[in-house]
């Protein structure tokens, strides 16, 4: 009896160990936070950054516009890129209208940018010119068929607002260039517009001898882009006690406004003869001013824009309008969809939300001086 017992605990030790053994050596089963499924099957990819909580700024930093390094070299067409594209994403480009020359300069850089990265650019503008209620539709309907990214011109910095919000929902990154949306965006890229209307407006002051009449050419009301430029030219005229404002009237960043506008306001009493300085928010309006004065035959104001477009420079050499400041549409959107690339590659962002281009270390006065240089090398314009 003895014996049988012995044997048996003798059976039950070896049965233990060969189990203790098993469990040491043999892999865990694979889980997937309790489910059965295996590990090795595809997981969600990760949650992308979200930008609701990005609050708009108006000037950009000093480190942003004279030091930080920017994946992009050049300016205008010579713009170019080491950036390439890791998927075939879809990037739309929405601007106010398709006519102004801003406009089709920022489809022509975003069309650049599309072929340089290997990513297919839509380029949209609402129908009604400056529509903003089909600006926030045209969103929509990109939202609602996923494409990956915005580069966005809007006629309104909160009529777009709802649209911004829905991207942001469905983790599509929106990058402004002018006017932008209080909260939300990805980053504000364009010009520092504040600086180009302060500085314009001092070389127009400076070339005056800091005396005499400004009459000033608005944008449209309202815009932020533009009041912030406006707001520029106003501080600097502060600046010369011996120049006073005549007139500030909107001309909404049209020619033939701008031309009417200065008709009208040169038939006040006295003005042809104060007037020494006409301060416009940008080209188009700048140019219809030059041409109401030479219509009037009233020589001597210096008039000023903003932009650089083709009609500008050429009455740059043509010594009628005296200064402009290029505000290069076409390498803004092309450096708003770099940055949106990298992002898209490897979450990738900006050293800061509001990264200026051109800014001054791109030299964007232009005047007589350097008018010939710009057009030939720098122009955003064909």
């Amino acid at each position: 009896m003895k014996k049988l017992i012995a044997m048996l605990l003798a059976i039950v030790m070896v049965v233990c160990l060969f189990a203790g053994c098993s469990n040491t050596t043999e892999e865990p089963t694979p889980t997937n936070g309790g489910s059965e499924t295996p590990t090795t099957q595809p997981t969600d990819p990760a949650p992308k950054a979200d930008f609701s909580a990005n609050v708009n700024v108006n000037r950009a930093s000093d480190y942003a516009a004279n030091e930080m390094p920017l994946p992009v070299e050049g300016i205008g067409r010579g713009i170019s890129t080491d950036v390439k594209a890791n998927d075939k994403y879809t990037i739309v480009v929405m601007t106010r209208n398709s006519t102004n020359p801003y406009m089709i300069g920022m489809w022509n850089g975003g069309a650049a940018a599309g072929k340089d990265l290997g990513i297919e650019v839509i380029t949209v503008a609402p129908a009604t010119q400056d529509s903003i209620e089909e600006q926030v539709s045209i969103m929509e309907t990109y939202i609602e068929q996923g494409v990956d990214a915005f580069v966005i011109h809007p006629s309104d910095s909160k009529g777009i607002q709802s649209a911004v919000d829905l991207a942001n929902e469905n983790g599509i990154p929106v990058t402004a260039i002018g006017t932008c949306p209080d909260t939300g965006a990805f980053m504000r890229s364009g010009v520092d517009y504040y600086m180009t209307g302060y500085l314009v407006t001092k070389e127009l002051c400076e070339a005056a001898g800091g005396k005499g009449g400004v009459i000033i050419l608005e944008g449209p009301s309202g815009v932020q882009n533009m009041e912030e430029r406006l707001a520029g030219i106003q501080d600097a005229i502060a600046e010369y006690p011996d120049m006073h404002v005549i007139a500030s009237q909107t001309a909404n960043c049209k020619r033939a406004e701008g031309m009417s506008v200065m008709e009208n306001l040169l038939q006040g009493e006295g003005v042809a003869d104060d007037l020494t300085v006409v301060a416009t928010c940008n080209d188009e309006m700048a140019i219809g001013a030059v041409q109401a004065l030479k219509a009037a035959n009233i020589e001597g104001v210096y008039v000023g824009g903003a932009d650089g477009n083709s009609d500008a420079a050429k009455s740059i050499q043509d010594g009628d309008l005296y200064c402009t400041y290029n505000t290069d549409p076409y390498g803004s959107t092309y450096l708003a969809i770099v940055y949106l690339v990298q992002y898209l590659n490897d979450g990738t962002l900006p050293e800061e939300y509001f990264v200026p281009f051109p800014s001054a270390r791109h030299d964007p006065m232009l005047t007589k001086e350097n008018i010939d240089n710009y057009i030939q090398n720098q122009a955003w314009f064909e």
